[in-house]
C-alpha cells in the first residue's frame, strides 16, 4: 500500500467529519459544498482501491490475509458514499452527523488497512 495515500485518504475524510460536524452543530443539513467534499474524499479512496487491487495483482500480499484487505478496501470505498446517501434521505442536521460518522468510520478502515497491509 502507499502509505502517502493512506494517510491522504484519512486526513480529508477527518477534515470531512469536522466540516460536517460543524454543520450539524449549527443545526444544518448537508449541503452543495459537503457533497464535493465527499465525492473529493470518495476519489480518494477509489484510488486507493485501485491500487490495492494493482498491488495485489502484481504478486504483493497483505500480512494478515487477501480475503480480509480487499474486504476493508471496499468497506472503505463505500463508507463516505453509503453515508451521502443516507444524508439525502434525512435532510436535517442528522445528514451531517451521518456523514460526520462515515467520514470517521473511513478514517478508522484506513488505519486498520495500515496495519492488515504490515507497515
Amino acid at each position: 500500500m502507499l502509505v502517502a495515500l493512506t494517510v491522504a485518504v484519512a486526513v480529508t475524510a477527518l477534515a470531512l467529519a469536522a466540516w460536517c460536524g460543524f454543520a450539524a452543530y449549527r443545526d444544518q443539513p448537508t449541503k452543495d459544498w459537503h457533497f464535493i467534499g465527499m465525492a473529493v474524499v470518495s476519489l480518494l479512496a477509489l484510488a486507493q482501491l485501485v491500487v490495492g487491487i494493482v498491488q495485489l495483482s502484481r504478486g504483493e500480499r497483505p500480512e494478515q490475509g487477501m480475503t480480509i484487505f480487499i474486504a476493508y478496501l471496499i468497506g472503505a470505498f463505500l463508507a463516505v458514499p453509503a453515508a451521502g446517501f443516507l444524508s439525502l434521505t434525512e435532510r436535517t442536521r442528522w445528514g451531517s452527523v451521518t456523514v460526520a460518522a462515515g467520514a470517521v468510520v473511513l478514517a478508522v478502515l484506513e488505519v486498520r488497512l495500515y496495519d492488515i497491509w504490515g507497515n
